[in-house]
């Protein structure tokens, strides 16, 4: 399915960058982009009796509400010259309820964009994170800072460990999997047995790949005692890979749904971008 409509949530404090980057995301391809700016409100004070609340804190409160504001009427005029499709949406909310609320944006959205300013402001790009691939069925692309967002990358890395979050990334992922040069399925340490990846590692998804008209290079390597995270982020730089598919896998949500190890390591050492789903 194409992204017709893409969803760039920035906070309140950011630049530019990440809306100009979501608007050549959306160009190519006629899509809607459609513009979440997100503040996290400060926490109640500690001790506060009944409804007698701070009087700073509910004043700090309205200047944050009025921020919020004032930062999206700035994205609709930066937005309106620019001859795309949009909408500008604020919103407001404590820190517990923002993955929720993130997602109930993100559900009504193709993909979801977390650019470098976001992805650097930890807790926001935590809640975005958390709440558009947790609490939606929508896929993620995550560019770090210095990056372009890009749909259209010519030599693609899949981290692919046979799990259905991984799946998923490439089913999401096929619009652009099947017009790259190249896709690389890269397995780390696989298990090479019936029950898991196979007699031949990569060989199922490798064929369900080119029937799709995707031009897959398996790829197994060693992880020579490396984290698997390290292997993949060198083995991107070694083929200049444009990005990195993989699935979101994430602990219970005893731990507050907290990435698991390479996924998270993967999002803190990005140096190019994430196409993520779960």
């Amino acid at each position: 399915m194409p992204f017709k409509t893409i969803l760039s949530i920035i906070g309140v404090d950011q630049g530019a960058d990440d809306i100009r980057s979501a608007i050549e995301l959306c160009r190519p391809g006629d899509a809607h982009l459609s513009v979440l700016v997100v503040s996290l409100a400060a926490p109640p004070p500690i001790g506060a009796y009944g409804a007698a609340l701070s009087t700073g804190w509910l004043e700090e409160r309205e200047r944050d509400i009025a921020k919020v504001e004032e930062q999206a009427a700035k994205v609709k005029v930066l937005l309106e010259p620019q001859g795309i499709s949009f909408d500008v949406q604020s919103l407001y909310t404590e820190f517990g309820w923002a993955d929720s609320r993130i997602g109930e944006r993100a559900r009504y959205a193709d993909l979801v964009l977390i650019g470098g300013r976001t992805l650097a402001n930890e807790y926001l790009a935590a809640r975005a994170l958390s709440g558009a691939l947790f609490e939606s069925p929508t896929p993620v692309l995550a560019t770090p800072k210095g990056q372009a967002a890009t749909l259209q990358p010519r030599r693609v890395i899949v981290a692919w460990d046979s799990r259905d979050e991984a799946g998923h990334a490439i089913r999401a992922a096929m619009q652009f999997l099947n017009k790259a040069e190249s896709v690389h399925i890269v397995m780390v340490d696989p298990d090479a047995s019936p029950r898991v990846h196979g007699e031949e590692p990569g060989a199922d998804i490798a064929t369900y790949l080119a029937r799709h008209g995707a031009n897959a290079i398996v790829e197994v390597m060693a992880s020579g005692g490396r984290a698997v995270d390290e292997v993949l982020r060198r083995h991107a730089s070694d083929i200049g890979a444009d990005m990195i598919v993989m699935g979101a896998y994430s602990h219970s949500r005893l731990r507050e749904r907290i990435f698991g190890g390479v996924t998270r390591s993967m999002l803190e050492e990005a140096r190019l971008p994430l196409f993520l789903a779960r």
